[in-house]
């Protein structure tokens, strides 16, 4: 199933493309997909350079690994999660490398890194679905993430699986119209809350 966004302004197809479904096909992933997604978080940019962020993956052909990360799901998204033939835990490093300091850009260079590593999967037919629906302590004892490591999001990633399958509640979630806010509530100039002038042309209301 695919969902295109109505913007109001054309962007990329990719961009337009992504979507975060809840069904997934059991196909596996090639081993050559799951690389170059992990490859795409590789080169997405970080302040002084410090790439401050780790994937944990857990594949279904490691049954025992795949458990584990699934098993610090919340329940809710475990039930339809746990059908995803990839999972990957995203982590943070919260102090600098050189003078173990906070590094107050991490959780914002991750999620860089997360969206190079979403739209790669996007532009290879996959699907990826993130999730703050989970337990971080289990996941931080679960896999000996050391301190200054900071469990952010899981991620479902596979092909698009069939929508008719999954329970009535949620099969209606993922038939709905995606929504955003307009440009007009978050982008400013001059003053807070007033609506930058470049947006004069749109549709903002």
């Amino acid at each position: 199933m695919e969902k295109l966004s109505e913007t109001q302004i054309p962007i990329h197809d990719l961009i337009r493309r992504r979507w975060s479904p809840r069904a997934f096909s059991e196909q596996p992933v090639e081993p050559d997909k799951l690389r170059s997604v992990l490859e795409a978080a590789r080169w997405a940019p970080s302040s002084r350079n410090e790439q401050p962020w780790a994937y944990l993956v857990a594949t279904k052909d490691n049954a025992e690994g795949y458990q584990a990360l699934a098993g610090v799901l919340m329940d809710s998204n475990r039930a339809w999660a746990g059908n995803s033939p990839v999972l990957i835990l995203t982590i943070a490093h919260t102090r600098l490398e050189k003078d173990g300091q906070p590094n107050r850009h991490a959780l914002h260079d991750l999620g860089q890194a997360t969206a190079n590593l979403i739209f790669q999967a996007t532009s290879l037919g996959l699907a990826t679905h993130q999730m703050g629906g989970f337990h971080a302590d289990a996941a931080r004892e679960r896999f000996g993430i050391p301190e200054g490591w900071e469990p952010v999001s899981v991620i479902a990633l596979g092909y698009p699986g069939n929508a008719e399958l999954l329970p009535e509640s949620l099969r209606e979630r993922e038939s709905a119209q995606r929504r955003r806010k307009p440009l007009g509530e978050f982008v400013f100039s001059g003053t807070w809350g007033h609506p930058a002038s470049i947006l004069d042309s749109t549709e903002t209301k």
